[in-house]
């Protein structure tokens, strides 16, 4: 196969539970050559990958091959038992090791080299033809070696100058000179208790950001109340990729328009971010997952966390505070905003206030056009169906007749289905909206898109996956049937409490206007009143000094009247 030929990348392969680090080391290989390039470069590729893995340039050629046909099942081979363990006597492993500890402590230093000529004077002296190559002398100190070398590693460099160098686990640096080169993804739990449709409290939802590390810019998030997976991420970086266009519920007066697929997606170490399902997504995708090297790597992406705290959600009905001893009181009683109120005032934030503002590190220019300018080409434009097969929520359910689905209580119908009926399909949906499934046949080890499945008699409606689990419950504690159209009605009338709930505080704030707006005419005119009374009682003032008063009676003494 040439760099110039296309790549049947497999869509959707065997998710294995741990890909194990000799895997790994063989995706990352497999990544290198996925990457588009002229035929030289890809023979380079080829070579640095035989190198790396220590076979030839053929049998990687027949591992990319296999990982083709196969997914990462392709990747993972049967290892012997005792993989791992070296094949020499307890006596001499703990004697190359203390040999190797001993010349290594304080000023002293002694490398693998000057230990194996102390094993072999050791087995000199003790009479031991059979004693460890310095091949076996140097497989025992590289685990003690890595760790020396690590633990003397320096801190990332940080920022030199206007430039900013980040370390990976790898060791690693990555400098970061432009947009969309390297994004960072991390989760907080909101400090917001939020209710369900119906006024019942249900908890604080789970908010998962991706943010440019050029730009600081969030390019994409996830709301949700299911605690942080590698399902979980992938919908966010699914919002991340696509191009973002809202409603006018969401009250926007500005396009959240960044959008597009970074070069390295660079995370902490927990295990949604070191999951199979992850590194499958970069391969399918294009862009290769890092871990940071030690915590304090992570300010880009947890610092926006703590502005979220400040300017918003301390502002909000419900709001706990990140303190457990310093909760209000009444937090319980005063929460009153659902997920979906909650979404809307979080994607207007970011898109109007957080990516409008200016950084302390940019000088004259706001995140969003840092962004902009940064771009070293336009963002690749993606297929809903390719993020589809890599990022949405999966489910597999069986085709009844007529070409009918049913999930989570909601009866579904899609085009061309009703030739499928008995087969087992695989589902995939968004857990904001599950009006619409993707519906894909399994076959082989691929997965193939079939159509769209549509819930009957809600294709106008919105309905995420916890209304619908919500409004099932809901309707079995009142005793009644659960079907789409009881479900539509219960949306329906849920819909105009909400509206009536609306209209009743827009009632009362304008109660409260007037009463306010009557208060303040009062005020005035006791205080133009008051005023008047002042500049007459000036003016009377001013009159009566002016005037003379005559004694009549001495007048007359006086003039002989």
């Amino acid at each position: 196969m040439t760099p110039n030929e296309p790549v049947d990348v497999h869509p959707n392969p065997v998710i294995i539970s741990e890909l194990p680090e000799e895997a790994t080391v063989k995706l990352e290989v497999i990544q290198s050559l996925l990457e588009p390039c002229d035929r030289i470069a890809y023979g380079q590729r080829l070579r640095d990958g035989a190198q790396k893995l220590g076979i030839s340039v053929r049998s990687v050629q027949r591992l990319f091959k296999k990982y083709q046909e196969e997914g990462l099942t392709a990747l993972v081979s049967s290892n012997r038992a005792d993989k791992g363990q070296h094949r020499i006597n307890e006596f001499w492993q703990d004697f190359i090791i203390k040999t190797y500890q001993q010349g290594n402590k304080g000023s002293k230093r002694m490398n693998p080299k000057q230990v194996f000529l102390r094993v072999e004077a050791k087995a000199k002296e003790i009479k031991e033809n059979q004693y460890p190559s310095y091949k076996t002398v140097l497989r025992v100190l590289k685990p003690l070696i890595d760790k020396l070398q690590k633990a003397k590693s320096i801190r990332s460099p940080g920022w030199v100058g206007s430039n900013l160098s980040i370390k990976t686990r790898d060791g690693e640096d990555l400098e970061i000179t432009y947009s969309n080169q390297v994004w960072q993804c991390d989760h907080t739990r909101v400090d917001v208790l939020l209710v369900d449709q119906h006024g019942e409290l249900i908890g604080r939802p789970w908010l998962t950001t991706v943010i440019d590390s050029y730009s600081r810019c969030i390019m994409g998030v996830n709301l949700g109340f299911d605690a942080p997976s590698s399902q979980v991420v992938a919908l966010a970086l699914r919002h991340a990729i696509l191009p973002k266009k809202y409603a006018q519920e969401y009250k926007l007066n500005c396009e959240w328009g960044s959008w597009g697929k970074p070069q390295y997606l660079y995370t902490d170490g927990g295990k949604d971010f070191r999951s199979n399902h992850l590194l499958e997504i970069g391969v399918q995708l294009g862009f290769i997952p890092q871990l940071r090297d030690r915590p304090s790597e992570g300010g880009i992406v947890e610092r926006p966390f703590k502005t979220f705290n400040q300017s918003l959600f301390s502002t909000l009905p419900g709001y706990t505070g990140s303190n457990v001893q310093e909760r209000p009181k009444d937090a319980e009683k005063d929460a009153q905003l659902t997920l979906r109120e909650l979404e809307q005032l979080v994607v207007r934030f970011i898109v109007d206030q957080y990516n409008q503002r200016i950084d302390a590190r940019m000088g004259d220019q706001t995140r969003f056009q840092r962004w902009e300018a940064g771009l070293m080409k336009e963002p690749e434009v993606f297929n809903e169906r390719e993020l589809d097969i890599c990022l949405m929520k999966v489910t597999r359910r069986t085709v009844q007749r007529g070409g009918y689905l049913q999930f989570e209580n909601v009866m579904y119908r899609g085009e061309y289905l009703e030739g499928y009926a008995g087969e087992t399909v695989t589902l995939r949906y968004d857990p904001r909206d599950i009006t619409t499934l993707w519906v894909y046949r399994r076959n082989n080890n691929h997965e193939a898109f079939l159509t769209r499945a549509h819930a009957q008699g809600l294709e106008t409606e919105q309905l995420s996956l916890d209304e619908a689990k919500a409004s099932a419950k809901r309707l079995r504690s009142a005793g009644k049937s659960i079907s789409n159209q009881s479900i539509l009605q219960e949306v329906i009338e849920r819909e105009v409490l909400i509206e009536k709930k609306k209209s009743r505080k827009q009632r009362q704030k304008e109660e409260q206007s007037y009463k306010l707006s009557q208060t303040k005419e009062v005020i005035e005119l006791t205080e133009s009143t008051e005023s008047v009374l002042e500049k007459q009682e000036v003016i009377s003032d001013s009159s009566l000094d002016d005037i003379e008063v005559w004694d009549y009676e001495q007048l007359r003494e006086d003039y002989e009247w």
